[in-house]
């Protein structure tokens, strides 16, 4: 049976990727598009869609989609109201997926629309890993867990990984470091995750780029009670004026290792906070799996830095994990950099959120 052709719409919190995905999953058109949640920046998304040719299948990136959505779902109006409703939630990226789904449907009214969310891959997170210990009220009212992002990510790594190792995703620990703007490490126990770094929203967990990750929810508290800051100052900073911004004065890695030969300390700062968090979260990681089999590195740090990656496996001899200084340095995607020791695989993973879209999508219709 030929596979349905699907156009992946995935928005960022700063440009928007589309990409034609063939019935054998070639990329037959694509295009990157920079995007500001504008009315002028979502026409110009549409206007590059008409030379997209045909697709059976829309399939968006939607970053929440709370406990409800547990897999990819064809899109109507009530979905996108309960969409809508977890806006709060992941306020950089849910309004923007929203605006592009009302877009590209009213551009294709006849195609089908499904949405394919982060969230999805960690419902299967034991209780344990996904529970907040907050009064009952709040976890059943409220919806207070720990949901996890960058599930599509997580997804395709872990199995693209697999495949690089000659191992079994059925049968594989593989612990997967997302590492870009946003960042996030997830265990994938057999091809399911288990444990991941965010939590209720995209903000907990590693440092990011302008994104502080976790810190004691008592220095929240403290800054709005005692500093005078209001809630949205206190979200605004910890959303746009924290992480390697704050600590190195810039969000680009390269700039920030380049700064580090240079011997700037606000860069060797920031470099060591973000490689002791990451080491910490791998740990972590592996903790909830009993071991590693696998370690990969996905996005734009993940695949485009070796000192991080360097430093990081520097510090992970415990769990197996060695690299080849050789293989690391050369490799930007889709290759092993681990030293032949015998030890957890190490490899490096191109990002393709878009096959993970195209997979869930074409499960969807075919339910």
């Amino acid at each position: 049976m030929t596979m349905p052709t699907v156009l992946t719409v995935n928005a960022g919190s700063s440009s928007v990727k589309l990409r034609l995905i063939g019935n054998d999953n070639s990329v037959l058109r694509s295009a990157d598009v920079a995007f500001d949640p504008t009315a002028g920046s979502v026409t110009k998304i549409v206007d590059s869609l008409r030379s997209f040719g045909t697709a059976d299948i829309v399939a968006h990136r939607v970053v929440h989609g709370g406990v409800d959505f547990r897999h990819a779902t064809l899109i109507d109006a009530d979905v996108v109201g309960a969409l809508r409703r977890l806006t709060p939630l992941a306020p950089l990226h849910q309004h923007s997926a929203l605006q592009l789904i009302a877009a590209v449907g009213a551009e294709r009214p006849a195609t089908p629309s499904v949405g394919c969310f982060d969230t999805s891959f960690h419902s299967t997170m034991p209780a344990a890993a996904a529970t907040y210990a907050v009064p009952a009220s709040w976890r059943t009212r409220f919806g207070a867990r720990r949901y996890g992002f960058h599930g599509l990510s997580h997804d395709q790594a872990s199995r693209r990984a697999c495949e690089i190792a000659g191992r079994q995703l059925d049968a594989t620990r593989v612990v997967v470091c997302h590492l870009g703007a946003g960042a996030s490490v997830c265990a994938v126990l057999n091809g399911g995750s288990v444990d991941t770094s965010m939590g209720f929203t995209p903000l907990d967990g590693l440092v990011m780029a302008t994104r502080s990750g976790a810190v004691d929810p008592g220095l929240v508290l403290w800054l709005i009670e005692h500093a005078g800051l209001t809630p949205n100052a206190v979200r605004h900073a910890l959303e746009h004026e924290s992480g390697l911004l704050a600590l190195a004065g810039t969000a680009d890695m390269r700039l920030i290792t380049e700064g580090v030969s240079a011997g700037d300390a606000g860069c060797v700062a920031a470099l060591d906070v973000y490689v002791h968090r990451l080491r910490s979260e791998i740990g972590s990681m592996a903790a909830a799996m009993n071991g590693i089999d696998v370690l990969a590195f996905t996005g734009g740090v993940g695949e485009h830095s070796p000192e991080v990656r360097r430093r990081t496996c520097l510090g992970l001899a415990h769990l197996g994990v060695t690299v080849d200084d050789a293989a690391n340095d050369r490799s930007t995607g889709d290759s092993t950099i681990s030293a032949d020791d015998g030890g957890a695989a190490c490899v490096v993973v191109t990002a393709r959120e878009d096959l993970s879209m195209a997979r869930a999508a074409r499960a969807c219709l075919s339910r």
